[in-house]
């Protein structure tokens, strides 16, 4: 007997099939991410905690918080830094999701882009709660990293997780075709976190350089997220959140395009 929606009585509905799936997985990840490794959480918090002590080692011979306008230089490191990380795990870790996953797709409801999702989801709420930490942990030590402006800050974040879910959806599905591309991705991360003016504010540079710099959407979410923490800061010149979400949707689309399109090789690899 089926109800007025057309499904049978008793049986679950695709979105509560997904669901159930999702949630599956993401205990599945959460465990082997945080307990697989009994370092897991102390490299989690040291990478940055290593990389803010290093740039401020270097800060003190080129005096790069001089230009920075309007912000503390440490806090501002700490913001564009775990930003970026954002992203860069969203990509990363993406890569490799549908392969240490595919034993799981031989139950019909498991699909490859389940664990991009998944896996995109967790890093972003890891890396949510690392920030947190580091906001609470600056504020004890007196540094100005409380957001001046809570809205933007948290719609920044949101909307630079959304950017790694999109990169991610895309290395997904791009190194499980082509395992090479793998390689290349991890040697463009260092020169990514430079042009996107993660460590060294953009504004030093010259006007023609930085218009080609700009076409890079990473420093718009990063330069929002600063604003939001330092509400007087100075963003980089031609920062557009509608240029933001508009490569950042672009991306998301292709990206579920190629999952659509490649859905059956990506089982057989």
């Amino acid at each position: 007997m089926a109800n007025v929606k057309g499904t049978p009585k008793g049986a679950r509905t695709p979105w509560q099939v997904t669901r159930s799936v999702w949630y599956a997985m993401f205990v599945r990840e959460a465990l082997s991410r945080t307990m697989g490794d009994r370092m897991g959480w102390f490299w989690m918090i040291f990478e940055p905690v290593a990389f803010i002590g290093i740039m401020i080692g270097i800060r003190s011979f080129i005096r790069g918080d001089s230009l920075v306008v309007n912000a503390e230089f440490i806090p501002w490191l700490i913001a564009g830094m775990m930003g970026f990380f954002l992203i860069r795990e969203g990509m990363i870790r993406g890569m490799g999701a549908i392969e240490a996953n595919k034993s799981l797709f031989a139950y019909r409801q498991v699909q490859p882009i389940d664990p991009v999702l998944v896996r995109n989801f967790l890093e972003g709420a890891l890396r949510t709660f690392v920030f947190l930490i580091f906001i609470g942990g600056g504020l004890m030590l007196g540094l100005d990293i409380f957001p001046d402006n809570g809205i933007r800050a948290i719609a920044a974040w949101l909307s630079l997780w959304c950017l790694g879910i999109g990169c991610g959806l895309i290395t997904s599905v791009a190194v499980t075709l082509v395992p090479e591309i793998g390689k290349v991705i991890g040697m463009i991360s260092l020169p990514l976190m430079i042009i996107s003016g993660v460590i060294m504010p953009l504004n030093s540079l010259p006007h023609w350089l930085l218009e080609y710099l700009m076409l890079n959407p990473i420093p718009h979410g990063l330069e929002t997220l600063r604003l939001g923490f330092f509400e007087n800061y100075k963003v980089v010149h031609g920062t557009s959140m509608l240029y933001f979400w508009l490569f950042t949707l672009t991306l998301n689309s292709l990206g579920l395009l190629m999952h659509l399109r490649f859905v059956d090789k990506l089982k057989a690899k």
